[in-house]
């Protein structure tokens, strides 16, 4: 899991047919978890809202996390930080 914060979100009305009903949040990585990426879009089913620190689940830890084994998703929001002391 890498933490990071929801920082906006995306509207897609043309989608995967297994993805329809869900809500997509861009997700900026924080510091040494980032890696080469900054930002991820992650689906989210648990109701996190932009300014928010998160938890994200990435590859099949992902589809797993949000119940959905059988649909194209890479990376979900699997919790919402309350205290990340260090996570700037």
């Amino acid at each position: 899991m890498i933490a990071g914060k929801v920082v906006g979100s995306v509207v897609a009305t043309r989608k995967n047919d297994k993805l329809v009903g869900n809500k997509f949040m861009i997700v900026e990585l924080v510091g040494k978890m980032s890696g080469d990426a900054k930002q991820v879009i992650a689906i989210d089913n648990i109701g996190a809202g932009i300014g928010e620190y998160v938890l994200v689940a990435q590859g099949s830890a992902a589809r797993v996390g949000c119940n959905m084994a059988d649909a194209p998703v890479d990376a979900a929001i699997v919790g919402i930080i309350d205290d990340g002391t260090g996570l700037e």
